[in-house]
């Protein structure tokens, strides 16, 4: 409502059609991979990856992106490189269908070195009271399911910029595994997961979802899982993609730390009843999200950790 350019910005909640909704928000940012766009001289994904960061973590509670804001700050305006960030944060919208309705441009001269700067998003979105995700129906029996990342999205940049300067490469060095650059796979942007898990939520079929950010497959899933269930990942069930395996073996990380620190090809997990796995697995792929089963759940017991990864180094060390 009321266009761009006031103090501040109006939006009708009753246009999208709610009943009975309860609002869900959201703030993050994209890190270091920030550094990453500024040496490649690269920044029309980092957009897409702040509004991705921001609307996933919406979606695992069921909730349909409304609206987004962003913050840019810089110390010195370069419109050129401000215009292909916004022109990313513009694409996300557009692909998670929610509206970009303000922001802010901040120009700091010494706060901010040459060339730097910075962002973060805030988005704001709604479900239905009686659709929350929230874990609670979660059980002994379920299935889990696996949703494909687009790479390292935009989590573990300090170690992944750390290994690649003890590799002696640079980000233009070509890469074995790929037609592009080493720089360009890592800039990747973060899948949006929002029309394939809301797609499968308004069928009915999810009990739980968790995005694989920070912290990785422990703490994220462990966030959702109530405290009588352990979620049992069998790490043969999917391929650990080339660009994981690259950094697994030039930084000499263990199987046990890649799933601390980054998604390993799983962006986003989803819990459901073992009956409706090949449904959801066939609506998640259909819709623009690869998945596949990757794991179940079962009753914890005193020597069971909340989240247990079965066979990681005989999987990932061939």
């Amino acid at each position: 409502m009321g266009g761009l350019g006031g103090f501040g910005a109006l939006f009708d909640p009753s246009a999208a059609g709610f009943i009975d909704p309860v609002l869900v928000a959201a703030t993050d940012g994209v890190g270091t991979k920030l550094k990453l766009a500024g040496e490649m001289g690269r920044h029309d994904t980092i957009g897409i990856d702040l509004v991705a960061m921001c609307v996933n973590d919406l979606v695992v509670q069921g909730a349909e992106p409304l609206f987004f804001l962003d913050y840019f700050a810089t110390g010195k305006l370069e419109p050129r490189r401000a215009e292909d960030v916004v022109a990313g944060i513009a694409e996300g919208c557009r692909i998670a269908g929610c509206a970009l309705i303000g922001g802010e441009t901040a120009e700091m001269p010494g706060l901010y070195g040459p060339g730097d700067y910075d962002i973060a998003g805030f988005a704001v979105g709604a479900v239905e009271r009686s659709a929350i995700l929230d874990g609670g129906r979660i059980a002994g029996g379920d299935a889990i399911i696996g949703l494909e990342s687009s790479g390292p999205h935009s989590n573990g940049f300090s170690l992944i910029r750390q290994i690649v300067d003890n590799s002696r490469l640079d980000y233009d060095s070509p890469i074995d595994f790929a037609t592009v650059s080493l720089g360009d796979v890592l800039l990747s942007a973060t899948r949006i997961y929002v029309e394939s898990v809301i797609s499968v939520h308004r069928a009915g079929l999810l009990k739980g979802l968790a995005h694989i950010t920070g912290g990785g497959f422990s703490e994220n899933i462990a966030r959702i899982l109530p405290a009588d269930v352990t979620a049992e990942i069998d790490a043969a069930s999917w391929q650990l993609p080339p660009v994981f395996r690259w950094l697994m073996e030039h930084g000499e990380i263990p199987p046990g730390e890649m799933v601390s620190t980054f998604n390993c090809g799983i962006g986003m997990i989803a819990i459901v009843a073992a009956g409706d796995v090949t449904e959801a697995t066939r609506m998640f792929t259909e819709s623009g999200s690869p998945a596949c089963p990757i794991g179940r759940i079962v009753a914890r017991t005193p020597r069971l950790p909340v989240v247990r990864l079965i066979g990681l180094d005989e999987a990932w060390r061939n």
